[in-house]
């Protein structure tokens, strides 16, 4: 190819993914808005900071990792929509101690739990309690969204498990600190006060297990909510809360002034060197990576822009050529990467291998590699994209169910953090054996151009449209050429619609959406997360050879 052909082709990559990236960053700015700029005004009118402005002044300067962004994107229509599912999550730094921040947002149906943002929560203390992190909730909250009742209170992945969770996380010996910075009510009285210590704001806070309007129903007595639950009542009369403070500010002052006096607890680890900046631009990556999904790219030009030097170690390097597996370093932290090639090669044997698929022998050596990273103690890396494995005689045949259960299991069992990054197809079985969400990543993100599925939309929607025109055709309805297209198509749009990295992100199969210029600072801060918790001993259990 001549080298202008290629430089259009990079201009091409540079320009379609520069504007994908743009407008992920517009939906994400509407999405910080919370409930809108009227209820953010009547918030301040209360003396109130929103709570992104209480994450800003607690945290550490650019330390806020946010989790769950586009959580319950474009869901709850019904009910007026719930932007990042009415509460904001993330991973920061407080006096350069890491933890993770869970703060509701009342412009958003007053705080209230959404399904999703149960699912949110649960997230947030499940990294806590991975990577044993301390973890602060600043609660603002009237409770469970009641319209929703029956979806996120009564199951065992719904709101108790919350408080379920403030228990272990507490017998782990994880610190636990709750701001009650409003409403505190009913079931979610509970979360502040199974924390360690909790500080409640003056005339703001509040927090009881049945406000003014139901104890009247329930009991008859009239008491005003200061009365009853407010920032006198549960500091002096009941001792409820620890400390009592006169203002948001004071409060997250207060929060600082803990986090400052938490000892330090064993680490993981792993090992981390001088870090060393690449040889090659980050910014590359926009002109390297396909603007279409189906052309070949070499992923190793990618990695390169990402670990310290540009210097990949390859483990099997001519071997299972469809996986690379690789040493490096991000950041200095000492990673094993598991990624897939998208390039077209050929084996020992002269067979073609397409790219994107795992055949037996690129499963047999990630599975080789990764039992070495857990041997080694050294956190594993997986970039996804990835179509699934390899189908037919030829493979079947060859044992491609038994090789991808071996990757699977040693996915499965392994002990390192695993951290996953999907940046183009994540797609079927490949999904599960490179580590999606079902696979305990300790964090996982996706690029705008992620696409998660059990296949592809075309795919998908050629076999459902075969199984529904069948269906017709039993019933004796005949359908034309142009009906069966509009079947398919229909049946096609909506598939692609639900494989996008958004989707993905609105169900939290993802923790968050990225600039892929972002990935090796997103890789360094996780690690960094994943460092407090110690590495337990690897047993893989049964593989077949």
């Amino acid at each position: 190819m001549s080298k202008a052909k290629v430089d259009i082709e990079f201009n091409k990559n540079e320009d379609t993914l520069k504007l994908a990236v743009s407008n992920y960053q517009r939906k994400l700015e509407t999405i910080m808005l919370g409930g809108g700029q009227k209820r953010l005004d009547k918030l301040k009118e209360k003396g109130k900071l929103s709570a992104r402005e209480r994450i800003d002044y607690l945290v550490d300067e650019n330390s806020f990792f946010e989790i769950g962004a586009f959580a319950a994107y474009k869901m709850y229509k019904d009910h007026g929509g719930a932007p990042a599912a009415g509460v904001v999550t993330g991973l920061a730094k407080i006096g350069n101690k890491t933890c993770i921040v869970v703060a509701n947002d009342a412009t958003v149906k007053a705080g209230a739990w959404f399904p999703m943002t149960g699912k949110k929560n649960l997230r947030a203390q499940e990294i806590a309690m991975e990577n044993r992190l301390p973890i602060i909730y600043l609660v603002d909250s009237a409770g469970v969204y009641l319209p929703m009742q029956n979806e996120i209170f009564p199951d065992k992945e719904h709101f108790g498990r919350i408080f379920r969770n403030n228990a272990k996380i507490s017998s782990m010996g994880i610190p636990q600190i709750a701001a009650i910075m409003g409403s505190c009510v009913a079931g979610g009285a509970y979360l502040p006060i199974m924390s360690d210590e909790s500080i409640i704001v003056e005339g703001t806070g509040s927090i009881f297990l049945a406000g003014p309007y139901l104890v009247k129903a329930a009991i008859g007595e009239t008491v005003d909510k200061e009365t009853l639950g407010g920032a006198a009542t549960q500091t002096e009369i009941s001792g409820v809360c620890d400390y009592k403070v006169k203002t948001d500010e004071e409060a997250l002052d207060k929060i600082k002034s803990l986090m400052s006096q938490i000892g330090e607890h064993p680490r993981s680890g792993i090992d981390r060197a001088k870090s060393l900046p690449s040889q090659h631009d980050v910014n590359d990556i926009m002109g390297i990576f396909p603007h279409d999904a189906a052309k070949p790219y070499d992923t190793v030009e990618i990695l390169k822009r990402l670990v310290d030097d540009s210097k990949l170690t390859f483990y099997k390097e001519d071997y299972g050529k469809t996986i690379i597996t690789a040493y490096a370093r991000i950041d200095g932290w000492s990673v094993g990467i598991v990624a897939n090639s998208r390039l077209v090669t050929k084996n020992a044997k002269g067979e073609m291998q397409f790219g994107g698929v795992i055949y037996s022998d690129s499963a047999d050596k990630a599975t080789r590699f990764i039992m070495n990273c857990n041997q080694k103690k050294i956190p594993l890396i997986f970039f996804h994209d990835v179509s699934g494995f390899m189908v037919g005689k030829r493979s079947e045949h060859g044992g491609i169910i038994k090789d991808g259960a071996k990757m699977v299991n040693a996915v499965s069992n392994s002990t390192v953090p695993k951290i996953s990054v999907v940046m183009g197809n994540s797609y079927g079985a490949g999904n599960y054996a490179m580590c999606g969400k079902a696979y305990d990543p300790r964090l996982i993100v996706a690029w705008p151009t992620a696409k998660i599925a059990v296949m592809g939309g075309t795919q998908a929607a050629k076999v459902m449209t075969q199984i529904e025109v069948s269906s017709l055709k039993k019933r004796g309805e005949e359908l034309n050429e142009d009906a069966e297209k509009e079947i398919f198509n229909r049946i096609k749009e909506k598939y692609d619609n639900e494989t996008t990295a958004y989707y993905a992100a609105s169900q939290l199969w993802v923790d968050a959406i990225i600039d892929p210029r972002e990935t090796r600072q997103f890789i360094s801060q996780a690690l960094e997360a994943c460092d407090h918790a110690p590495v337990e001993k690897f047993n893989v259990g049964v593989i077949q050879t």
